[in-house]
């Protein structure tokens, strides 16, 4: 894995909270190595929001913004879900 990957799982991995961590972190294990080089730029936007915000749009809680309703929120959004059922 190239140091912007592992530099992106970590930050997945401890963003704050204990369910974003959970969230971001399963997703970015799973997914990082096979994201293209816009979509790790994407996901880093993610990781800037604010930790509330995020649990909010992953769980559907709250509408995403344009700005982050993207290819990348959508696969975390399904991948999260796909996981909720497990």
């Amino acid at each position: 894995m190239d140091v912007t990957r592992k530099r992106l799982l970590f930050r997945a991995r401890h963003m704050g909270t204990n369910e974003n961590d959970i969230f971001f972190g399963n997703f970015a294990e799973a997914t990082l190595p096979s994201l293209s080089g816009e979509q790790l730029e994407r996901f880093e936007k993610l990781l800037e929001v604010s930790d509330p915000d995020l649990f909010l749009w992953v769980t559907g809680a709250k509408p995403v913004p344009a700005a982050y309703d993207n290819d990348i929120m959508h696969m975390l959004r399904s991948f999260t879900l796909a996981s909720a059922r497990r």
